[in-house]
């Protein structure tokens, strides 16, 4: 894939938000009523975590109430970042140790991990005209990623904020589990590559199983090995 990110991402502005990002007013205001109820909790637009100069990046919903808007690292904290980082440490896109703490000294390889939203919306439902204001900030991130090559995106809001990022139609591209797209912008491709989201209710309904979410991970690790090798 060549060194330069997609054209139509150019002109992207900042990769995250700032702290206290006006941009949604209600989840400003769900923002500040969280500081004010734990203020030792991180309560802002939660970061991307990993490099930027990596080949793949997962992108979820939006922080969860107790998980990234408590610890301020995305997924960490709760049982989807349970189920996420188990999996990554798996098959070689984490070391260390997952110790539910942005300060466990957890490092990703060759991934990085973002969102949607980049703050936690009152019962995780985002509206949609939140979504859209979010997306310039992932936008922007994608645009700073010279090495990507895919993307995995965690449950059908994140899908349709990556392919409507891209440029791309959602009917040309329709969410399913398992399902991988390619999309073009410009004189450049990116993969995606569609999971269900690694929620506790999807895994306690069986919509998604361990073994479903590691064997998708799988096909992404097979799918980088045999693609353009890591940067040096």
């Amino acid at each position: 894939m060549s060194g330069a990110g997609p054209e139509i991402h150019r002109a992207a502005g900042p990769v995250a938000p700032e702290r206290d990002c006006p941009l949604c007013p209600r989840l400003a205001a769900f923002r500040e009523g969280n500081r004010a109820e734990h203020p030792d909790w991180f309560n802002a637009p939660v970061p991307t975590f990993g490099a930027l100069d990596v080949r793949l990046l997962i992108v979820g919903l939006a922080p969860g109430l107790r998980g990234a808007n408590r610890t301020g690292r995305p997924f960490t904290g709760d049982y989807a970042g349970d189920l996420l980082y188990a999996t990554l440490l798996s098959l070689g896109f984490a070391q260390g140790t997952y110790g539910q703490s942005r300060d466990d000294g957890l490092k990703l390889v060759d991934c990085a991990i973002s969102n949607a939203v980049r703050c936690v919306p009152p019962q995780n439902k985002p509206l949609p005209e939140e979504i859209t204001r979010c997306r310039s900030f992932l936008a922007a991130t994608i645009a700073a990623m010279p090495n990507l090559v895919a993307i995995l995106a965690l449950g059908r809001i994140a899908h349709d904020s990556v392919v409507r990022t891209l440029g791309g139609k959602l009917s040309a591209h329709p969410f399913a589990h398992g399902r991988h797209h390619r999309l073009i912008t410009g004189a450049h491709s990116l993969s995606l590559f569609d999971s269900y989201h690694c929620s506790r209710y999807n895994t306690n309904t069986g919509v998604l199983t361990t073994e479903m979410f590691t064997a998708l991970f799988g096909e992404v690790r097979a799918y980088l090995d045999a693609a353009a090798p890591v940067p040096a």
